[in-house]
C-alpha cells in the first residue's frame, strides 16, 4: 500500500470568493492552507475511487453447477453394452439443461481502505476542482419559493448552467443541512447531486465538473479533514 504522506507539495495560498444566490460577490474567503494547498496524490485517490466502485458492485450473477439443477437423479442408460459413452445424469454440464462448469456465483466484492487513504483522497479531490477553478464558494442557499426554477436560476446566477447549450455539466452542491424547501426544489434537476459536506466523500468529488459548495458547509468540510 502507497504512503498517503507521500505528496507533491505545491506552496500556495487560496482565496476564493463568495457568491450570494444573484450570483453577486459579497466577500471573499481565505481557504485553510493545512487542507487547500494545490497538492495532489492521484495514488490515493485511485484507491479511493475504486474502493468506492467496488463497494457498490452487487455480485448478484448467479450459475448452477449440476449438484444444483433439478432433476438427473436417474441413471439415462446402463454403463455398458449401448455402444454410446457412458454418462450419470442428464444434468451434465455437456448436456443441454445441464449445469454451467465454473460459472459466477454471489460474492461480495467489497473492502475497506484506511480512514488516512480516504482523508487524502478527499483532500486531492478538493484540490484539483480549486485548481481548475471548478469550486464555486455559496454564501448560503436561498429559495424564495420551494420551486426547481428557483433552484435552477441560482445556479444560472453562479455561471454553472447555461441556457444556451444543449449539455451543462454535472454539478455537486455540498452543504451543512438541506431544508425541507430546498431538498424539493433540488430534486428534480438532474444534472445536480446533493450531499451533506460532512458525508461527501472522494469519488462523488471527481464524478463531478463543478463543486458548489456552502460557506458554512466548506467549515465543516475543512474540520473534518483536519482531523
Amino acid at each position: 500500500m502507497n504512503n498517503p504522506e507521500k505528496i507533491k507539495k505545491v506552496s500556495k495560498e487560496f482565496s476564493l470568493a463568495v457568491y450570494n444566490c444573484e450570483g453577486a460577490e459579497v466577500d471573499t474567503l481565505k481557504l485553510n492552507k493545512d487542507v487547500f494547498d494545490g497538492s495532489l496524490n492521484e495514488e490515493c485517490l485511485y484507491q479511493a475511487v475504486n474502493g468506492f466502485r467496488a463497494n457498490q458492485r452487487m455480485g448478484l450473477a448467479s450459475t448452477k453447477t449440476r449438484g444444483e439443477v433439478s432433476g438427473g437423479g436417474k441413471k439415462p442408460w446402463k454403463q455398458k453394452g449401448t455402444g454410446r459413452a457412458r454418462v450419470g445424469s442428464t444434468r451434465s454440464p455437456l448436456w443441454k439443461h445441464g449445469g454451467v462448469v465454473f460459472g459466477p456465483h454471489p460474492r461480495d466484492f467489497s473492502y475497506n481502505l484506511p480512514a488516512k487513504i480516504k482523508n487524502v483522497a478527499l483532500r486531492t479531490a478538493l484540490n484539483s476542482k480549486l485548481n481548475e477553478n471548478n469550486l464555486i464558494l455559496l454564501d448560503k442557499l436561498e429559495l424564495k419559493e420551494a420551486k426547481t426554477k428557483m433552484a435552477v436560476k441560482v445556479f444560472s446566477s453562479l455561471k454553472v448552467f447555461n441556457a444556451k447549450l444543449k449539455k451543462n455539466p454535472k454539478v455537486l452542491f455540498l452543504t451543512d443541512k438541506l431544508e425541507k424547501d430546498q431538498k424539493t426544489a433540488l430534486k428534480n434537476l438532474n444534472l445536480v447531486s446533493v450531499n451533506l459536506a460532512k458525508d461527501t466523500h472522494a469519488y462523488e468529488v471527481v464524478n463531478s465538473n463543478k463543486v458548489v459548495i456552502t460557506k458554512q458547509a466548506l467549515n465543516d468540510l475543512t474540520e473534518r479533514l483536519l482531523k
